[in-house]
């Protein structure tokens, strides 16, 4: 019995040492990366001249010179972060130069020599320091790394690394290409890597649209929005009619997003298209495009499975004028179910918003749409009372 008591007490210590040793080497790394952090900031006050005097220069043709000295590994670390930071920031020529002061400072081929270290961390860290510089000669090493690389977050760093660095539409394709081939729904993402290439993005956007790789549309679809490419529109009147659905349903929003003149027969035949994301966005497009004649289709699609497309259309309507809003009025007077309350949601929105108009045609606008409330509803009443939410409990989006 004692024995076992003693070894228990023995544990108990030896439990004890693992604690202190643990506070121990926890203690040292917070001093440490204190001592690393006022290094760092007395290391940006020594260069600072060298830093003001870079810039001065950054305009003039001359050679810029590499960091004086004989210099840590923490004091080049500064410099290179500085240096990453003004590439960065600048544009064109200017960025340029800070790239080939970097080469020529070799910080370029310290990071390269750290793609070999055994310490996964450091070959992260280099990944993504070589991105931040530009370099060009990593592109090959970073393909490489891509290639064998499962996906994990190190795919997206060096995506981006390589997005940030390559020279040719070629391997920009190859890093699409790997970082798609795991299946993964990370084509907003992949958009987000594509967009930081220093390449003509709407011409490498064009040719993405035209290829067969139906992940490679729909990566240069997402890239398109916010991007004012006339080129495009042949391409999106294709992709209009894809079979895919979530192709055809990105190329329908970005399509109508470049405000075209549709036909009523176009018109006809989105409104009536199987995937609800296609008809909502072509519902709520009709309002902003003062598509008058379309106020049958719209009044139609009030009656849709689909909340997204009913509510669309009932703000539509609201956007069409008095005919638009007199459809509403009818809706809720005589039509039932959803229909009736998303159509009475829609005209207390109308009217709960009259007052914020300042502009002339505004409150002609809202004026008459008031003259119309009332002869629906009444003078006296002042809003129409709700059965219940104006969603009317349809989640089927």
């Amino acid at each position: 019995m004692f024995q076992h008591v003693t070894v228990a007490i023995y544990f108990v210590y030896a439990c004890l040492g693992l604690i202190g040793l643990g506070i121990a080497i926890l203690f040292y790394m917070k001093l440490k990366y204190l001592a690393t952090l006022k290094k760092t900031e007395q290391y940006r006050l020594k260069h600072q001249d060298y830093f003001r005097f870079i810039q001065s220069h950054l305009h003039e043709d001359s050679d810029l010179p590499v960091p004086p000295g004989k210099l840590t590994a923490l004091e080049r670390r500064v410099i290179q972060d500085k240096f990453a930071e003004w590439i960065e920031q600048f544009k064109g020529e200017i960025r340029n130069r800070v790239v080939e002061l970097c080469d020529k400072a070799g910080f370029v081929k310290d990071e390269l020599e750290q793609l070999d270290s055994l310490f996964f961390g450091r070959r992260v860290e280099a990944a993504y320091r070589l991105g931040n510089m530009r370099a060009a000669e990593a592109v090959p090493r970073l393909l490489q790394m891509l290639r064998k690389q499962s996906y994990s977050p190190l795919t997206i760093i060096l995506g981006r690394a390589i997005a940030k660095s390559a020279k040719q539409e070629e391997q920009l394709k190859e890093m699409l290409e790997l970082m798609l081939r795991h299946g993964k729904p990370i084509h907003n993402l992949v958009a987000d890597v594509l967009l930081e290439t220093d390449l003509d993005s709407s011409k490498l956007l064009l040719k993405l649209l035209e290829d067969g790789n139906t992940d490679f549309v729909k990566v240069a679809l997402v890239a398109m929005w916010g991007q004012a490419v006339p080129e495009v529109i042949p391409a999106l009147d294709r992709l209009v009619g894809a079979e895919e659905k979530d192709v055809r349903a990105e190329a329908v929003k970005l399509y109508l997003s470049s405000n075209p003149v549709l036909k009523d027969e176009t018109i006809k035949q989105l409104m009536s298209d199987n995937n609800w994301e296609i008809r909502a966005a072509i519902a709520k497009s009709l309002g902003s495009l003062h598509a008058a004649g379309s106020i049958p289709l719209l009044r139609n699609a009030m009656r849709d499975e689909n909340w997204w497309v009913r509510n669309n259309s009932a703000e539509s309507l609201a956007k069409l004028g008095e005919t638009g809003f007199e459809i509403l009025c009818e809706t809720a007077l005589r039509g039932s179910g959803v229909e009736r309350e998303t159509a009475l949601y829609h005209i207390e929105k109308v009217m709960n918003e009259g007052t914020d108009h300042d502009a002339v045609d505004q409150m002609v606008s809202f004026n008459k749409k008031r003259l119309l409330y009332d002869r629906y509803f009444g003078v006296a009443e002042r809003k129409p009372v709700r059965q219940v939410a104006a969603v009317g409990g349809d989640y089927s989006a």
